[in-house]
């Protein structure tokens, strides 16, 4: 068994303690590791670092982690430890990647990836310059609705796609009478929240790898709800966009449209659905589902509001098939940067392309600033 070590900073967060450590590192040790071609076995061996002590010890109790502290450097300084991995907020983030690249490790983070674009590419120019392998979450193009969808666009279903349509969001309580599903920072400008920070940098991934690369961008953003309780049940003024409503030209002549919002009541199926049109067919994916029309069953629609419409149109639609279960989207993404950083197989989700998603939320900043669209120029990087 070859073991490898890995610093998880900032795990005692949200997504870092649910989704990176224990459905991902833990699941990943409690199927026994990931198998290598030679028969031998990769185990990863976390380490965890954070500034709370109590909270460090309680996740490791919790998930059987033996390794726990609150010494980055020293951390750093062992050379048992080959990867940093940091899950931290966005503004924590440079320091300690800086800190890691320098120390000789390879690096796997979270987005954005800075909290600008400057400082995205200067982090990746870091890490190709000092010759480690780097990597940046992009979990939504493994969730199973969106594998699915991916594969009908490689086999040319769809004909030639015409538009893209996604909504996302929830309802996050205000946190007065019932405690909020995000963090209060999140509302906060100053402490690097919005949601055009945060999501803008999973549409510009997911809309480059699944149809076409974005060329212009035109956002509307909002703060829908000014105000908000934070975890110790203080209120204070929301100063970050809470909801954004995006227009997309893509390559090829695709327009994408995606509304994100923390502030929406969900009526559709899944949490986030993205819907797609073509001259052959359309889909409707979301974070698990995948669903289907070809044009050889589309109804006919006629616009009578005066008489009962006789189509049950989502009935017309049918499942693609899943023929395995599907895993978490997060431990695919592990598994295969953990085989990148071992057996060097490709990983294309590398810093330089986190910073395009840094970029495209910038100028989406500037689209609602300035009230026009914005061109996405081509990035120019040391690669």
């Amino acid at each position: 068994m070859r073991k490898i070590g890995i610093v998880m900073n900032g795990v005692t967060g949200r997504m870092g303690s649910r989704q990176h450590l224990e459905r991902s590192i833990i699941a990943i040790r409690d199927q026994g590791g990931i198998p290598l071609p030679d028969g031998d076995v990769l185990m990863p061996d976390p380490i965890l670092v954070g500034r709370n002590e109590h909270k460090l010890r309680a996740l490791a109790e919790r998930y059987g982690v033996e390794r726990w502290t609150t010494d980055l450097a020293a951390c750093l300084q062992d050379p048992y430890n080959e990867i940093y991995f940091d899950a931290q907020t966005t503004q924590l983030r440079a320091l300690g990647v800086r800190a890691a690249v320098e120390a000789g490790k390879h690096i796997y983070c979270e987005k954005p990836t800075g909290s600008s674009l400057q400082e995205a590419l200067e982090l990746a120019e870091l890490a190709e310059r000092a010759g480690v392998k780097h990597g940046v979450v992009q979990d939504k193009l493994f969730l199973p609705g969106l594998l699915r969808l991916k594969k009908l666009v490689d086999n040319g279903f769809f004909g030639r796609i015409l538009s893209v349509r996604g909504e996302f969001g929830y309802w996050v309580f205000e946190g007065d009478w019932q405690e909020a599903q995000r963090p209060s920072w999140n509302y906060r400008k100053e402490d690097g929240g919005g949601i055009i920070v945060d999501m803008l940098c999973h549409w510009r991934y997911v809309l480059d790898n699944l149809f076409a690369e974005v060329k212009a961008v035109s956002c509307l953003g909002a703060i829908h709800v000014p105000k908000r309780w934070d975890e110790h049940g203080r209120a204070y003024d929301v100063t970050a966009d809470d909801s954004a409503y995006t227009t997309f030209e893509l390559e090829n002549g695709i327009i994408a449209q995606i509304n994100s919002s923390w502030c929406v009541r969900v009526h559709r199926d899944e949490l986030f659905e993205l819907q797609v049109d073509g001259t052959e067919g359309s889909a409707v994916a979301g974070l698990r589902e995948c669903k289907v029309q070809h044009r050889s069953v589309t109804p006919k629609a006629i616009w009578n509001p005066d008489l009962p419409d006789p189509n049950d149109y989502r009935d017309q639609w049918v499942s693609v098939p899943q023929y395995e279960e599907p895993e978490n989207a997060f431990k695919l993404q592990w598994e295969m940067y953990l085989r990148h950083v071992v057996l060097d197989t490709p990983f294309p989700y590398d810093l330089f392309e986190g910073a395009k998603g840094v970029q495209l939320a910038e100028l989406a900043l500037k689209s609602w600033r300035e009230r026009r669209w914005v061109e996405v120029p081509e990035l120019r990087t040391a690669r």
